[in-house]
């Protein structure tokens, strides 16, 4: 089982919404997606779990690599919405990486100073990706 991705970038913040099991099989795909959104916009980068069935122990330090990865970037990772069957620990030489209780609360942390959402959206996902509306979005 693997995952698909979807990237979006708003101005200066950047999520990265992750679908399916981030297990071992998923690992390499959720780097490359991480090579991607290095390589595209600035600023934090929230990474959005909550279509996520799941991570197991590679997933999670999939993450606090991606966290590294981005902070040498000079850009931090925020999660949201972590998955129900387990909390992130992060190694000692990690980056802090806040925790949000989903994308509505994470966005929220990143409004302008007038309460409306940065303008400028651009938007890359995998073929994989359901197209249509989606609300976490």
């Amino acid at each position: 089982m693997t995952i698909e991705w979807r990237y979006t970038v708003e101005q200066e913040l950047g999520i990265l919404s992750i679908s399916g099991y981030l297990g071992p099989d998923a690992v390499h795909r959720f780097a490359g997606a991480i090579g991607w959104v290095v390589q595209r916009g600035s600023g934090p980068v929230i990474v959005d779990l909550s279509a996520l069935r799941g991570w197991s122990a590679e997933g999670q330090s999939a993450i606090t690599e991606a966290a590294r990865r981005l902070a040498t970037a000079g850009r931090g990772l925020e999660l949201a919405a972590i998955p129900a069957d387990g909390s992130l620990v992060p190694d000692a030489d990690c980056p802090p990486i806040p925790v949000h209780a989903d994308l509505a609360g994470a966005l929220a942390a990143h409004r302008t100073r007038n309460g409306e959402p940065p303008e400028g959206r651009h938007e890359w996902r995998t073929t994989g990706w359901p197209t249509g509306d989606d609300p976490g979005a």
